[in-house]
């Protein structure tokens, strides 16, 4: 069963989103956002291998098909989408940079968000505790982990720039998906959740 989980960091992509455009939603679970999205005036599919998310996201008024993302886009012509989203799903993919051009070959502008491995619990239950680290956005156990690219906002920023990927906006929050000030000096520090906008350069 699919559990229903409450995604503040919908409300931030929903607002990066223009109305009356056309989304390709990776991962889309069972399609909250492309149903949030459709008071925009916005079309497009939802992509989810699961197949217990499937009849919710038919539920939900969502057009999903169900595919592996780690086998590519392929079946996606180029510049089809408006928008190509990722949210929370980055970290586990086996090869995220040929994903990120794939999102940027089918469509103008992606959206990721993942959590930040740079956040400074995450680094003092390495660093004092010697442990990889469980939190609230990280809580399973090493052995039992769907995440096997963890990656720091640094880390994001510096394939994009090897990749000729330019970045639109940025933001750190925290678990609620909340920014502060201090969040805005110290994002990689600060953020538990980091959220890009980017386009080709």
């Amino acid at each position: 069963m699919i559990p229903q989980i409450k995604r503040p960091d919908f409300d931030i992509i929903t607002k990066w989103i223009e109305p009356n455009t056309r989304v390709l939603d990776l991962g889309c679970e069972d399609g909250e956002l492309l149903k949030r999205l459709s008071d925009k005036s916005v079309s497009g599919y939802g992509v989810e291998i699961n197949p217990e998310a499937i009849p919710l996201c038919v539920k939900n008024g969502v057009n999903v098909i169900q595919l592996n993302l780690n086998q590519g886009l392929a079946g996606f012509d180029d510049d089809s989408f408006d928008y190509v989203v990722l949210s929370l799903t980055l970290q586990a993919m086996k090869s995220p940079r040929q994903l990120l051009k794939e999102m940027l070959r089918v469509g103008q502008t992606g959206i990721v968000s993942f959590p930040n491995f740079g956040h400074w619990k995450v680094r003092a239950q390495l660093g004092f505790g010697g442990r990889m680290p469980v939190s609230r956005h990280l809580p399973n156990s090493w052995f039992n982990t769907p995440n096997i690219h963890m990656c720091t906002l640094k880390d994001f920023e510096i394939l994009c720039a090897e990749e000729g990927i330019k970045i639109l906006d940025r933001r750190a929050v925290n678990y609620k998906h909340e920014t502060s000030t201090g969040l805005r000096f110290f994002p990689n520090l600060l953020g538990e959740i980091a959220l890009y906008m980017f386009t080709k350069a």
